[in-house]
């Protein structure tokens, strides 16, 4: 297995492909703002697509990015879109992504990184605590988690 990160691997047509495959709406919605060249103008110019790979298939997929579906807010950055695959599912495969983002923050010097959800007892797992709840862009109450990054 291994994480690459969509912007800069060699065959993104091919992991557009494998994301429209998400039986998820947020996937669906992720997949449009990749095919339709809108997902930096959404979430911030300098935000990541990570995805969890076996050879040409995905497993797993989240993003790392500046802005998510808390807005207006000055929490930053935050881990979105977060779908790993049904035959994946049970095995904390999304570790892997959240590992990586936690390098990625470090080398940017955050210190916490951010998750709008409305699942309690997922993210907890991966060393996220609840922060607050919070309204999303449709109005509708959204669980944040917060995500602490060790400077070690």
């Amino acid at each position: 297995m291994q994480v690459i990160e969509y912007f800069s691997c060699d065959r993104p047509e091919h992991w557009l492909c494998e994301i429209k495959k998400s039986d998820w709406s947020a996937g669906q919605f992720l997949y449009k703002l990749l095919s339709e060249n809108k997902f930096k103008n959404a979430v911030g110019e300098h935000s990541k697509v990570l995805m969890l790979t076996n050879e040409n298939e995905l497993i797993s997929f989240c993003t790392y990015a500046e802005k998510d579906d808390i807005q207006p807010t000055e929490l930053t950055p935050w881990i979105g879109f977060v779908y790993t695959f049904p035959k994946y599912r049970g095995h904390h495969y999304a570790g892997y992504l959240f590992q990586e983002i936690e390098k990625i923050a470090k080398a940017e010097n955050v210190q916490d990184i951010f998750i709008s959800t409305n699942h309690t007892g997922l993210y907890e797992k991966y060393g996220c605590e609840f922060y607050q709840m919070m309204n999303d862009m449709d109005g509708e109450p959204s669980r944040i988690y917060k995500k602490h990054i060790s400077s070690k």
